[in-house]
């Protein structure tokens, strides 16, 4: 049987957000809110497969969150976001962003095999 895990991630403005997260590839794929004026739920996705639900509710999960991202391309996200990923020990490079509530996400290319 198939699985998939989807980080929460705690944010102050989801709106906002996704315009921050749009940066890293990511896309709106449907929004919730119970009544205006009530928090916002919302998924991101991008075209490979990612998916991030971002969260106005205070009781989904603690604030200052992570989430741990794999691309095969990571050096175009270095030229859009002007930053250089760091090569690890064990080969992988990878990059660390902070979102505007704290929330640690971090992206990784696997190294040769």
């Amino acid at each position: 049987m198939p699985h998939q895990a989807i980080p929460i991630l705690r944010v102050s403005d989801a709106l906002a957000s996704v315009a921050w997260y749009r940066r890293l590839g990511f896309e709106e794929d449907w929004r919730h809110q119970y009544e205006p004026g009530f928090p916002w739920f919302i998924s991101i996705s991008t075209d490979a497969g990612a998916t991030l639900f971002l969260t106005e509710h205070h009781e989904d999960c603690p604030p200052r969150g992570s989430a741990f991202l794999v691309t095969n391309n990571l050096q175009a996200l270095e030229r859009s976001l002007n930053m250089t990923a760091e090569l690890m020990p064990w080969g992988d490079r990878e990059m660390l962003l902070i979102d505007p509530d704290g929330n640690r996400i971090r992206v990784s290319e696997p190294g040769p095999a």
